[in-house]
């Protein structure tokens, strides 16, 4: 059997990204700054995020998250 092992640094972006996806903003930034998560390359990080996000795309992901009233 064979496994495939990712660095630290793939482990952490997947965590993030989940975390992304289910915290809301206010949440996911006091989590980062507790775990002072805030080295890196934040360009590269970006550019893995928002690749194909619009400024319209995000405007719709925003506006469904402030409509679920998840943040209330």
């Amino acid at each position: 059997m064979t496994m495939k092992v990712i660095n630290d640094q793939q482990a952490l972006q997947d965590g993030l990204e989940i975390l992304i996806a289910y915290l809301e903003p206010a949440k996911l930034a006091r989590f980062i700054a507790a775990c002072k998560l805030g080295e890196g390359d934040y360009l590269k990080l970006k550019e893995k995020l928002f690749t194909r996000e619009t400024v319209a795309s995000l405007y719709e992901k925003v506006k469904a998250y402030q409509d679920s009233g998840i943040n209330s």
